[in-house]
């Protein structure tokens, strides 16, 4: 599960669990692998210096966000920091699940795709909005002026970019009713592509593991003919402009 800053990714993942479907979410695990005391703490402190601290020892996210926003080389110190520590632990999670006989976890991450993480995945669901829609969320959210809001969205990989890489789409531009329909619509397909093939994986590892290599090979060729077909469509686009 991923999407973009006031997308509404957040809500559809709290609809996800009231439906006891497992969240793996990779927010709160990035926020756990730098509490005082961890790794990863250390090492943020050893390269940013102990001012991004507050007075009880945690990480003041605010001064640190200062610090990396404008930064890309500062920022991908901290992502080596803390990317590391955070799939690792999302792995072991949805090993958790595995062990637990869960017939579907959903990962709840972010920068799923440009962490290159959606190759690593059965599924890919975007959660979608339009670009004025997801400005004026963000404006009303946290108070920010438009050029603020947009600087911020400008940073990020843009929704319909990652439209590309997705599976199923969920259209959060309407009401929170459409929103649940959407959401219940989406674990009805979960139940029906799972079927009865999620427990013989449980029960005999070796064939879970030939099904997901199998999934992931062919998720690979599913990107590489939809990258095809739409450079084909801008070519064609390109001709018929030229002549």
């Amino acid at each position: 599960l991923t999407g973009g800053i006031a997308s509404g990714k957040s809500s559809v993942s709290r609809l996800l669990a009231a439906h006891q479907i497992p969240i793996i979410d990779a927010d709160i695990i990035a926020r756990e692998v730098v509490a005082p005391g961890t790794p990863g703490l250390t090492q943020i402190i050893r390269e940013f210096g102990g001012d991004v601290l507050q007075p009880n020892g945690t990480l003041d996210r605010l001064k640190l966000g200062q610090i990396i926003f404008s930064d890309e080389a500062k920022r991908r110190k901290l992502n080596a920091i803390v990317h590391p520590a955070v799939r690792k632990e999302m792995f072991w999670r949805v090993v958790r699940c595995w062990l637990k006989g869960e017939k579907v976890c959903v990962v709840d991450v972010p920068l799923l795709i440009e962490a290159g993480l959606w190759k690593f995945v059965g599924k890919v669901v975007v959660v979608y909005c339009s670009r004025e829609i997801q400005l004026q969320r963000l404006m009303s959210r946290d108070k920010f002026s438009r050029e603020d809001a947009l600087s911020r969205l400008n940073a990020q990989m843009s929704l319909a970019d990652k439209l590309d890489y997705a599976d199923q789409v969920v259209d959060n531009s309407g009401s929170l009713h459409d929103l649940e329909h959407q959401v219940n619509t989406l674990i009805t397909r979960f139940d029906k592509e799972t079927g009865w093939s999620w427990r013989l994986s449980w029960l005999i590892p070796p064939v879970g593991l030939m099904f997901g290599g199998f999934k992931l090979a062919w998720r690979q060729i599913k990107r590489a003919r939809r990258r095809a077909r739409r450079r084909a469509r801008s070519q064609d686009g390109g001709d018929a402009r030229g002549g």
